[in-house]
């Protein structure tokens, strides 16, 4: 594995890597076999990989030209801030392409860099996320705290500036062992086990800076209303005055203008084209602050898609029309990168793949994704459910860092047409059983009233798998055999009885209310040699029989209106996907397709 770890640090020298690293594959040793196999894989995934890591643009719903991306190499240490090492930013240290690789426990890590500040009025330093608390100095000056894994924050730094050789030292702390922070999938120990996998610590996405006229525009909302082909939206500036004007395009066609003073306004769309998975359609937004003489003080640019989600009458509806979501599981983990996608690339393929596959979207699973995946996603046409990472240890300070992060999460992703469901809490994570029902329901509904007032257009699931409160669908999780399947879904009260469950779809309390009924687990099945699958199989037709079993039995006559498959693809010892890690399909993609898209019987 030193080929990877120089390709790591250097992102040169990669086909020769690549070549040195198969060489060795074939001197045929078989205890290192497996090693080698899995380095060679590694350096042919990242060989095309640019010499700036993720160089794009990391905030795709509000762009300015202007930016400056402190990506790359950075000083590092463990535990003490003596910078004895360096690391490549974005990658957290667990990674191969952070150009450390090691998976031993730091409840501690430390950053530092130097930049020279641009000629700008205000700016603006974002950090896409660093897991889990952040304190930040610029030349000596603390300029901002932050907790949560998952979610961005920004600091303005211009009092601390100086114009050459500023010092930026970031420490980030990430507590191994306290349970109570929303970690999801990532484990507490030195070796991952079960559904649990090696953790993640500090930066894992886009440092940048942003300059800034001290008079700009401060934040853009928008909600798309497709059925009166209208944009409404929300402004804020930095400072009073000035005139607001946006602009809306549909490819080459100027559609809508609108101009005023920054708040909510509401801008009619001359042409409505509505956004889904078969059409995903994408109007282009431009927002401009100008003085009083006319002059462009700042500019913007964003994009929206109109459509519309609901249920009603047991259906989930899209664009008005009932729609059967089949997704797939994707717990966002790649190669090289492991929290973090090695390439731009890289999000967009898993999209593909799972497309490929006849997938409509995905549950990301116990993960708040990079904002560029959902970019894709908006822009391939692929639903997404936003699942919050969970704690694993039920205390008050638990309860309070989910509902601050959950909500910060909504508020980041809220302008993305592909996001369609919200989900707070998976299986009653972090809640030892005996489970206190009313002290879960109590969260639960306080999650579920949080979505709705930061988001009243999409539907919230209040305990993805079982033991539900007040939901707006009934998602349960049921990783029997396509026998069990037909026969427990055959009818609306078979799906809801107890039962042979490991836990009652509701709590006491509470009860189904029309809500629309999704298995939103299934499958799992490993290959003969694989470890990690809810069933096994000795070889790939057996597997996809069994798929196709599952599959109808979900779609038969029935209540079902949708589901999502475990799992797109293999995560360390969790070998149950139809993909492999490093991404090849595992079945033929032309064969499960139409299986995947087999129609709903009425």
């Amino acid at each position: 594995m030193v080929e990877v770890a120089s390709v790591a640090r250097g992102f040169d020298a990669r086909r020769l890597g690549a070549v040195a690293a198969l060489d060795l594959v074939r001197r045929g040793c078989a205890a290192e076999e497996e090693i080698f196999r899995k380095a060679f894989h590694q350096l042919i995934y990242i060989r095309d990989l640019p010499s700036l890591p993720r160089p794009e643009y990391p905030r795709p719903t509000l762009q300015r030209d202007r930016w400056i991306n402190l990506n790359g190499k950075w000083e590092f240490a463990f535990d003490r801030p003596d910078f004895d090492r360096s690391i490549v930013v974005p990658f957290a240290y667990q990674s191969e392409l952070s150009g450390i690789g090691e998976r031993t426990l730091h409840d501690t890590v430390w950053y530092r860099r130097r930049f020279d500040a641009p000629v700008a009025e205000r700016l603006i330093l974002h950090f896409g996320a660093v897991d889990y608390g952040a304190t930040v100095w610029v030349n000596g000056s603390e300029v901002a705290r932050h907790e949560g894994g998952h979610t961005p924050f920004s600091a303005d730094i211009t009092a601390a500036l100086r114009p050459l050789d500023n010092e930026i030292v970031v420490r980030a702390d990430d507590p191994a062992t306290d349970l109570t922070i929303p970690r999801g999938k990532q484990f507490w120990r030195e070796k991952p086990e079960g559904i649990f996998y090696t953790p993640t610590s500090g930066i894992w996405q886009t440092v940048w800076l942003e300059p800034l006229p001290d008079h700009h525009v401060a934040s853009l909302r928008v909600w798309p209303r497709l059925d009166g082909g209208i944009l409404e939206f929300e402004i804020t500036v930095s400072q009073p005055g000035g005139v607001v004007e946006l602009d809306a395009r549909l490819g080459e066609r100027h559609v809508g203008h609108w101009s005023g003073t920054a708040g909510r306004g509401r801008l009619l769309l001359t042409v409505v084209a509505p956004w889904s998975p078969d059409s995903p359609v994408l109007y282009d937004l431009v927002v401009r602050l100008v003085d009083g003489a006319g002059r462009e003080i700042d500019q913007v640019a964003s994009y929206f898609g109109l459509r519309s989600v609901a249920t009603r009458d047991g259906r989930f509806l899209l664009n008005g029309e009932p729609y059967i979501q089949r997704l797939v599981l994707d717990q966002g983990y790649f190669p090289g990168g492991w929290y973090t996608a090695g390439s731009d690339a890289d999000l967009r393929r898993d999209i593909e793949l799972a497309k490929s596959l006849g997938f409509t979207g995905a549950r990301k699973h116990q993960k708040v994704e990079d904002p560029r995946w959902l970019y894709w996603a908006d822009r391939l046409g692929f639903l997404v459910w936003g699942e919050m990472p969970n704690f694993h240890l039920h205390t008050p300070q638990a309860e309070q860092r989910l509902l601050d992060e959950f909500g910060a999460a909504i508020e980041r992703d809220q302008d993305h047409p592909c996001v369609v469901a919200w989900v707070p809490m998976n299986e009653t994570f972090g809640f030892q059983r005996p489970v206190r029902e009313d002290v879960l329901a109590s969260l639960l509904v306080r999650l579920y009233r949080r979505a709705h007032q930061l988001d009243e257009t999409r539907p919230v699931v209040s305990n993805d798998g079982w033991e539900h409160a007040l939901t707006d669908l009934c998602t349960l999780h049921d990783y029997g055999p396509a026998v069990d399947l037909r026969r427990r879904y055959r009818s609306l009260s078979a799906a809801l009885e107890p039962a042979g469950r490991p836990h009652a779809p509701y709590l006491r309390g509470f009860a189904h209310r029309g809500e629309p009924v999704l298995v939103t687990e299934f499958g799992g099945i490993s290959l003969a040699g694989e470890s990690g699958g809810y069933s096994g199989a000795r070889e790939a037709r057996q597997v996809v029989r069994r798929f196709r079993e599952m599959v109808e039995a979900l779609m038969t006559e029935g209540p079902v209106e949708g589901f999502c498959y475990t799992q797109l693809a293999d995560i360390e010892q969790e070998r149950n996907g139809l993909l492999t890690f490093d991404r090849q399909p595992k079945f033929d993609p032309a064969i499960l397709r139409p299986i995947t898209q087999s129609p709903k019987q009425r």
